[in-house]
């Protein structure tokens, strides 16, 4: 009951913020057009639709809770719940698990955890999970409201597949520590290393499993690196120079002697913003060394991007993968992933 209970006011927390945002927003666009948060076509003043969201929420959780009681057990025997929170993170969590554990994404193909908004249905799904797996390093901060609403009636194992990585040297900045490790498939080991013992410690009887399992990924992931070294090798080291839409491939280039010489957005999150001043900055970078390509994920709002390709006449590749899976090819596992990408750089650099 404890557990369902802070299922029930995380969920409304979750709904409460989604609705300030939302009316807030509304507030500054309405003083922006007419310097007052009360005239406009706004009907009905922020307390007022502020009221009605609660009425309406209250209502809703209500109902929730009552249905709820049933709908959430505890484990006893049954299935293990696994959960990672995002696309790729699943993958290589299944790899281990193997036909014994059915895990499951948090996120959907496709979104970016950058700027990814939490919904109620993600406070059921954690709520449910036996064993979380997430990144680290402040990758996920959308569920960090989630887990602290959650944890005090929480029976879940929560595993860092970071845990035990240093952060680059260079990697700390204001923004904090470059999360983006999973993009050097040496680093992945240690997220193999980490998610195996995760699931022993909630699942003795399958630690033989779970052990022959990742022995056998980690195989996989050391063939996947000689294979990019081998693929690396063909770009002449004058070329080996990357821009990317936001930091995200430093321990890439550290690992295969890439030069990062500039991001669009000068943060390890998509979902900053640069100034005018580090914009210009960035063009000038560009055009002293000559970089050839700009390098976007496909969920990247590539404007920015080609503003600078257009100033520089500069290439843009804006069809990586490196936050998520696709449903299909060309990234549908976190080593297709990571084939496709380096194809892709390859064949631009080469």
């Amino acid at each position: 009951m404890k557990r369902i209970f802070n299922l029930v006011i995380s969920t409304l927390i979750l709904i409460m913020n989604m609705s300030l945002r939302g009316v807030l927003g509304l507030c500054r666009s309405s003083l922006l057009i007419t310097g007052d948060c009360f005239v406009g076509k706004t009907k009905n003043p922020p307390r007022k639709d502020m009221l009605r969201v609660v009425v309406i929420s209250t209502l809703i959780l209500a109902t929730f809770f009552l249905t709820a009681c049933g709908s959430v057990p505890k484990r006893s025997g049954g299935a293990l719940r696994v959960l990672a929170s995002t696309t790729f993170l699943a993958d290589i969590t299944q790899n281990i698990a193997g036909d014994r554990v059915k895990v499951d994404s948090l996120l959907p193909f496709g979104a970016d955890p950058h700027s990814y908004q939490a919904a109620p249905v993600d406070v059921v799904k954690i709520s449910k999970s036996d064993l979380l797996i997430l990144n680290g390093l402040e990758y996920e901060s959308f569920i960090k409201s989630l887990l602290d609403a959650q944890r005090a009636g929480s029976e879940r194992m929560i595993i860092e597949a970071t845990s035990g990585i240093s952060p680059r040297k260079d990697a700390g900045s204001e923004q904090g520590a470059d999360p983006h490790m999973w993009l050097d498939p040496n680093l992945v080991v240690t997220y193999v290393e980490n998610i195996r013992d995760g699931l022993i410690k909630v699942d003795a009887k399958g630690a033989g499993t779970y052990k022959a399992n990742a022995d056998a990924y980690i195989a996989q992931l050391k063939s996947l690196d000689a294979w990019i070294v081998e693929q690396v090798n063909i770009i002449p080291p004058g070329r080996r120079l990357l821009v990317t839409n936001h930091e995200a491939l430093g321990y890439f280039a550290e690992r295969y002697g890439f030069e990062v010489t500039g991001s669009v957005i000068p943060s390890f999150s998509s979902n900053a913003a640069p100034s005018a001043r580090e914009m210009a900055r960035l063009i000038d970078a560009i055009k002293k060394i000559n970089a050839p390509i700009i390098f976007l994920d496909v969920a990247d709002n590539n404007t920015l991007a080609q503003q600078i390709g257009d100033e520089t006449n500069v290439r843009i590749i804006d069809d990586l993968h490196l936050e998520s899976l696709t449903s299909g090819p060309p990234a549908s596992t976190y080593i297709d992933m990571m084939k496709y990408n380096v194809t892709r750089i390859v064949e631009a650099l080469k």
